[in-house]
């Protein structure tokens, strides 16, 4: 798809992944439609504006009018612990019923890496049914699975900042030890707008990462080092995932119906197996480091304006 070539839908357009994809879209000269939930939401200046909530459908065909491709970007975790799982299945059955009467022709959906195996977490296991549901659509649909992503706002990020910058001691499980592929949010943007210019990623399945495999416990001791901070982290055998999940909930701002899933879902490793996206969409990939840095710089950029 060239830029003007039809609109695009972006969903969960002022989360932390979605503005950011917003301003590259716009950047790019596509004509970008947010669907939103209130009136009032912030978007950045070009983007037009639907009212619709995934969970009502009687709200929801109208945005999807005239629309080429659609990007999926929301899940329910922010909507409190109980009940996400069914959240989640609905708002992607009626998302996939709008979608088709419609029309659309392409969805691109950004899940969650690790979603194989038994074992897996709820949130994992919503994020892969997520992605069967939107298949049974009549579109094509991309589905990219990511791991920890790095960026000011993120929930992981917040958390792994948190827990650097509060805890010189850590008692911790032995999560710690799983290892994940972090990437860079700005990549995970490269890899959606490269989607959609690439036609050859329609219906497929991509891992995406950065170029590191490391541990929590290296992310976090990573992160120290950069603000030159000393921290110290022991591995107990008898701290369980749900009293880290409270523990987090003392420590770091994240939400606990969003920490529990994500603690929830660090016993499963989250490394890519499958690197085709890389010949389809080449980039330099963003080190850990770098990430990092990144995001530190943005967050004191915020700070003052």
């Amino acid at each position: 798809m060239r830029p003007n070539e039809g609109t695009v839908l972006v969903t969960g357009a002022t989360g932390f992944i979605g503005k950011r994809l917003v301003k590259a879209l716009l950047a790019d000269g596509y004509n970008v439609r947010c669907l939103v939930r209130r009136s009032d939401a912030v978007l950045p200046a070009g983007a037009t504006v639907a009212l619709g909530d995934l969970l009502e459908p009687g709200r929801l065909y109208a945005s999807f009018s005239g629309i080429d491709t659609a990007f999926y970007l929301v899940h329910s975790m922010g909507g409190g612990r109980a009940g996400f799982e069914r959240r989640d299945r609905q708002a992607a059955e009626y998302f996939t019923d709008a979608a088709d009467k419609a029309g659309v022709r392409r969805v691109i959906y950004l899940g969650g890496l690790g979603e194989t195996g038994t074992g897996l977490s709820e949130h994992l296991a919503s994020r892969l049914e997520v992605a069967r549901l939107l298949g049974k659509g009549r579109f094509q649909t991309t589905f990219l699975r990511a791991p920890v992503i790095i960026g000011a706002g993120g929930a992981s990020y917040e958390m792994i900042k948190a827990l650097v910058e509060r805890l010189p001691l850590m008692i911790t499980p032995r999560w710690v030890s799983t290892r994940t592929q972090p990437i860079a949010v700005a990549d995970v943007i490269s890899y959606l707008v490269g989607c959609l210019r690439e036609e050859r990623t329609a219906g497929e399945t991509f891992d995406i990462g950065g170029p590191e495999i490391l541990s929590y416990r290296q992310m976090m001791d990573r992160f120290a080092r950069i603000e030159g901070k000393t921290i110290m982290i022991l591995a107990v055998p008898f701290l369980t995932l749900k009293l880290s999940s409270y523990w987090l909930g003392l420590f770091t701002p994240v939400k606990p119906s969003i920490a529990m899933p994500l603690i929830e879902g660090v016993r499963n490793e989250m490394i890519c197996r499958d690197l085709r996206i890389r010949e389809l969409i080449p980039f330099p990939l963003t080190s850990f480091d770098e990430a990092i840095r990144t995001a530190l710089a943005e967050e004191k950029n915020l700070l003052r304006t």
